[in-house]
């Protein structure tokens, strides 16, 4: 049997190996003029190969679509793609957060082991080979257009191009394109993985720049004062409005929540941020009041730098509409007891997601429902098979959507 594959990320690369370990005579077609280019820049150049946790908790953190990929985390799991490394000579670690990296915290030896499994194989790579057209005969999939006028006949196609997110790396949607265009719906594209911008621009700019860590955060509907989605860690202030781990896990969360554009729009989602979360406002207090003793004389701009980043404190203060130049000693009761407050409660309201272009992740694709989820073929077209980002699926940062893309490129592969 034929197989050609239509984009050589991780979801095409691991089809391709798959369908090849199979017997298959494989084909992958890629437009960049090297595979693997968006898996070099994960992790920021380190690759967070997958996650250390058991396999079933992957769904739980998928809130796209989540169900849909049981067979497919079934059929290659988290060991497998470690163990596929390790055999290509690349070990891997685990980091906080359950996050595993490749012992040499460079992304280039991933795609290289990668790469070397492919040559083992045969698989016959095409660079700088733009697909233009699939080719249905009789309601199957039977070959391919690409670079305008070139052929490639196969008994299996599969469509892994990936999203619309970085696509400096190539990913520009076309995939989407060619599937609709034989009958496949593709569900709204929205950024996934993506920082939040703020209606506080002015606060936010002030803070530029600051990394907040070990800080709870709560995004709130304020319509119905219900809790949306809730984290602990790190996040940091951009000119624009949040980014960092927890806000950037916490739009996954958000893209998907019923009516978001008009809650947003109005001012209802709103991001509490806990500055101190290991205190219980009692004990915050006492330790407010510990340090204005020590500091009676100075100014309350200067009194705050054992509990607050330098950057924060006027935010803060003019936010209560303290004096910053104000003594210590002259601090109320009630203006102390506001600073607790804010600091277990600093009020953010979000405005909007930053661009497709900034999403690590895009959310949206074809529809789960149009493909079978024990093979990924499609239930439209025959012989048509999807993988990877393509598909309207998407997860949390920690190596989830890596192993969506492995997982599913080996189910396309395998069947």
């Amino acid at each position: 049997m034929k197989t050609v594959v239509i984009g050589g990320g991780p979801a095409g690369m691991l089809a391709g190996i798959k369908s090849a370990e199979q017997g298959n005579s494989v084909t992958i077609l890629e437009k960049n003029e090297s595979l693997g280019k968006k898996l070099l820049i994960t992790g920021k150049g380190r690759c967070n190969i997958t996650s250390s946790l058991d396999i079933s908790e992957f769904i739980n953190n998928t809130p796209g679509n989540g169900r849909f990929l049981y067979s497919a985390f079934d059929n290659f799991n988290n060991k497998d793609i470690i163990q596929l490394l390790k055999e290509e000579g690349l070990e891997s670690k685990e980091e906080r957060g359950n996050r595993i990296f490749p012992i040499t915290d460079n992304a280039k030896d991933v795609l290289n082991a990668i790469l070397r499994k492919m040559k083992k194989l045969k698989i016959e790579i095409k660079l700088k080979s733009k697909v233009n057209k699939i080719i249905v005969k009789e309601n199957k999939a039977i070959g391919i257009i690409y670079n305008e006028k070139e052929k490639i006949y196969g008994d299996k196609i599969i469509l892994a191009t990936g999203g619309k997110s970085y696509s400096t790396t190539g990913s520009t949607g076309e995939g989407y394109k060619m599937a609709k265009e034989l009958g496949h719906t593709i569900n709204e594209i929205k950024p996934s993985l993506v920082p939040l911008e703020i209606y506080q621009k002015k606060e936010c700019k002030a803070m530029q720049g600051l990394s907040l860590r070990n800080v709870g955060i709560k995004i709130i509907n304020s319509e119905k004062n219900k809790l949306i989605y809730e984290d602990f860690g790190e996040m940091l202030f951009a000119h624009f409005g949040v980014s960092g781990p927890v806000i950037i896990s916490s739009s996954a969360h958000l893209v998907r929540y019923k009516n978001i554009e008009e809650l947003i729009k109005n001012k209802k989602i709103t991001l509490c941020i806990d500055l101190k979360p290991a205190l219980a406002k009692e004990k915050l207090d006492d330790r407010i009041i510990r340090d204005f003793n020590e500091l009676k004389n100075k100014q309350v701009k200067n009194s705050l730098d054992k509990l607050l980043p330098q950057k924060m404190i006027p935010v803060i203060l003019d936010r209560l509409g303290i004096d910053q130049n104000k003594k210590v000693n002259e601090i109320t009761k009630q203006e102390r007891q506001k600073i607790v407050e804010i600091l277990k409660n600093f009020k953010l309201e979000i405005s909007g997601f930053r661009p497709i272009e900034e999403a690590i992740i895009t959310a949206g694709g074809i529809s789960t429902k149009e493909i079978n989820p024990k093979t990924m073929e499609s239930k439209i077209i025959k012989n048509l098979y999807f993988a990877g980002e393509i598909i309207d699926v998407d997860a949390y940062t920690g190596g989830f959507n890596l192993q969506i893309a492995y997982s599913t490129g080996y189910t396309a592969g395998i069947n």
